[in-house]
């Protein structure tokens, strides 16, 4: 069983920036793919951007450029750095983790889920 903790989300003024964390209790080789995704109120989940286990990265158009999604392997541990943050990037973040290579950014890809941290952008 994998589980995923989230961490870092807060409050910060538009132009501020965030660092999320996600702790991951597996084994460093056994997960090839880990992605954050968003959920605002009354919006479907989205994937922001997802990492694979040799660093390759894909982000969504509207984080291209802010958003920096980093893994380290030997801490288990995936991070999201938010920076020029927007009021529209306010929402739930979630870390999500795959034992298959990144394919795309459904939701359904992803077998494990983090409970989630909230970003709110003012």
């Amino acid at each position: 069983h994998v589980q995923l903790v989230e961490s870092g989300g807060g409050s910060v003024q538009a132009g501020g920036a965030l660092r999320l964390s996600c702790a991951a209790s597996i084994f460093r080789y056994s997960i090839h793919c880990m992605a954050w995704f968003r959920q605002a109120p009354g919006k479907e989940r989205e994937a922001v951007a997802t990492v694979d286990t040799y660093g390759n990265t894909d982000y969504a158009d509207s984080v291209k450029g802010r958003f920096t999604i980093s893994r380290d392997n030997a801490k288990n541990t995936l991070y999201l750095q938010m920076n020029s943050l927007k009021p529209e990037d306010t929402a739930m973040y979630y870390c999500a983790a795959d034992r298959s290579f990144c394919n795309g950014g459904a939701p359904a890809l992803f077998a494990y889920w983090g409970q989630g941290t909230q970003v709110t952008v003012s």
